[in-house]
């Protein structure tokens, strides 16, 4: 119990302790060693940072991020086991931090890698006028038509998937080449230019943080390298703030509906079942379920924050587990 939450000792020291778990018994681990590649940044802006690795051998049951923010608190960031990128958000601009990124077998750190990131400076781009920007971004992306043709990368619509009074998902397709990453940027309820970066294979993103009833114009680029190539936007006005209803109303109101035409039903039937906590930190709580019969569209986390203020995530149909930051 001492040990949690899991302090940052110093990075001399971390790493000689972590090797020594991995190394000493060599013979009888091979079978199950596992090992971390590199940990690289692969995307920077004044409020975030997005960094990747690999595991060249073996398997972990997950990961924690760890480094220290910009008032000097530890922060811990659990990741799913089969992820091999992490976007960390909440950064200050023009700043240093230290990412230590430990491969776990239970609780159990086996290896560590780190690395160093600055963020960006206080103003990310700005964002041109929708004129300015539709001519200079189509201008690069269709200039050489004909050398164009076979590497070039087309987004398609971006649309609402869901949307709840401080969150918002979006979904875009590629009908056409490929993209290294993509970059979603919107101005806040304040009026500031945020910019959060996207894995290239993504085609979603849950956007939290949003005011209740507030209207957000979002653009989503497509990158080659840092080079914008191709842009899509999208307005969303967020809904009214909502009082979540009691846990014992809600199972009432609920149930009926599931449950009541269960001859018609039973087909599309779908079940949710045991929601456990995977992984806490001081900053973070990891929670997987499962769905052992039929399928859902999606799913909604609603929860009351520190101040009693409800908060709701919106999740993709296929996830079985996510972090709540």
């Amino acid at each position: 119990a001492a040990a949690e939450p899991e302090e940052q000792s110093l990075p001399s020291e971390e790493p000689q302790d972590q090797k020594s778990q991995t190394e000493v018994p060599a013979s009888d681990a091979s079978p199950s060693r596992a090992v971390l590649g590199e940990l690289r940044v692969t995307s920077i802006t004044p409020s975030s940072v997005q960094l990747q690795w690999s595991v060249p051998e073996g398997s972990f049951d997950s990961f924690m991020l760890q480094y220290r923010d910009a008032q000097g608190q530890p922060q811990a960031l659990p990741i799913n086991g089969g992820s091999r990128s992490v976007t960390v958000p909440g950064l200050s601009p023009s700043q240093r931090y230290r990412f230590h990124l430990y491969g776990l077998r239970g609780r159990k750190k086996i290896d560590h890698v780190s690395t160093e990131a600055v963020t960006g400076t206080e103003e990310p781009e700005e964002m041109p006028l929708p004129s300015e920007e539709q001519k200079h971004e189509k201008l690069q992306t269709e200039t050489p038509p004909s050398e164009a043709p076979v590497v070039q990368a087309v987004l398609g619509e971006l649309r609402v998937s869901s949307v709840t009074p401080n969150s918002v998902q979006l979904q875009w397709s590629v009908p056409e080449g490929s993209f290294d990453s993509f970059m979603l940027q919107y101005r806040d309820a304040q009026g500031q230019p945020q910019a959060l970066p996207i894995d290239g294979r993504s085609q979603s993103v849950a956007v939290p943080g949003l005011s209740p009833s507030q209207r957000y114009r979002f653009h989503l680029y497509g990158l080659r390298g840092r080079k914008k190539t191709d842009r899509v936007s999208i307005d969303i006005i967020t809904e009214e703030p909502e009082e979540l209803p009691q846990p014992t109303e809600e199972l009432q109101h609920e149930k009926p509906h599931t449950e009541a035409p269960s001859s018609e039903a039973t087909p599309a039937k779908a079940v949710l079942e045991d929601l456990r906590v995977s992984s806490i930190t001081p900053s973070s709580v990891g929670l997987q379920w499962t769905v052992p019969k039929g399928s859902f569209d999606s799913f909604l986390l609603q929860y009351r924050d520190a101040q009693g203020q409800p908060q709701a995530l919106p999740i993709d149909g296929g996830s079985r587990s996510v972090t709540v930051p």
